[in-house]
């Protein structure tokens, strides 16, 4: 019963990964990656409710059936971020209104758009800047080392029109 307990655990992790990743590439526009990763998950889903199914009687099955569910949710969720597909644009506003921040930022190859804007204190350096999600810790980091006190917001587009990002993107 325990390799039976250990294939319900494996096959739903599989099956609910593929799941999570699917749905994650379908928001993001991949829909044939999706469709490809569907077969997979639909042929995997029906082996293991076939496997639980036969053992129902046993509370065990059903129990590892649903831990198999919420780890493949972990795992799958884990993937994406790993491979971190897309883009953000982060938002700074900063005290620091002389412009050496965006340049600095261009020279690390970011496209940083900026101007000033009035807050509360007084003038404030806005700028918005767009990078691919895999590179969002780095450029975090390099915006809180030229400036610690900075306001950061970051949103994930989803979609794109103009600018010189654009012929990058479609590649």
């Amino acid at each position: 019963m325990l390799k039976i307990l250990l294939f319900i655990l494996v096959i739903q992790i599989i099956y609910v990964s593929a799941y999570t990743l699917r749905m994650i590439l379908t928001l993001k526009g991949q829909k044939y990656i999706a469709a490809l990763i569907s077969t997979v998950e639909v042929t995997v889903y029906v082996l293991g409710l076939n496997v639980v199914l036969k053992y129902l009687d046993q509370v065990a099955s059903l129990a590892v059936y649903a831990i198999g569910y919420a780890l493949g949710i972990l795992i799958g969720a884990w993937i994406e971020e790993k491979i971190a597909l897309g883009y953000i644009t982060v938002k700074v506003i900063s005290n620091e209104i002389n412009g050496g921040i965006a340049n600095a930022l261009r020279d690390k190859g970011y496209g940083v758009t900026a101007w000033l804007g009035s807050g509360r204190d007084g003038e404030r350096l806005v700028m918005e800047i767009l990078a691919k999600r895999k590179n969002q810790n780095k450029l975090y980091q390099s915006i809180l080392e030229l400036d610690p006190k900075a306001f950061v917001i970051t949103v994930e587009p989803k979609q794109f029109h103009g600018g010189f990002w654009t012929k990058a993107i479609r590649k």
